[in-house]
């Protein structure tokens, strides 16, 4: 018991030395891919932000969202010309942690509980 005294105080010491990077305003707009692997095969999406306006291919498929940010880490994709009323949910995003050309994120759909997560990393 007396030995774990004096490891507390040197875990807090290494615990407190680590932080999350999170540079936000470094993603809101550029292009961007991010892959996804799902019933063993690997999927790629690219996409474009420009101010309010999300573009992405995705097999050869080309869609338009608009942006809507709710802060620096956190936003909104609302389709635009959605074929069905399930397509016309808005996602919601959310920037966990970043690096020098690449962010963490979870997103979920609009009343939807399950939460997906995934790696972006900026092209352009």
């Amino acid at each position: 018991m007396k030995k774990l005294i004096y490891y507390i105080p040197l875990l807090l010491l290494f615990t407190a030395c680590y932080q999350n990077q999170v540079d936000c305003e470094s993603f809101k707009e550029g292009t961007f891919i991010w892959e996804q692997e799902s019933g063993g095969k690997k999927f790629k999406t690219e996409f474009t932000r420009i101010g309010n306006l999300q573009i992405e291919k995705f097999e050869n498929e080309i869609d338009s969202s608009r942006v809507e940010w709710i802060n620096d880490c956190e936003w909104r994709i609302i389709p635009i010309n959605p074929d069905s009323n399930a397509d016309s949910r808005a996602y919601l995003f959310k920037i966990l942690n970043t690096s020098k050309d690449s962010y963490t994120f979870e997103f979920k759909q609009s009343g939807r509980e399950q939460v997906y997560s995934g790696t972006a990393t900026k092209i352009k």
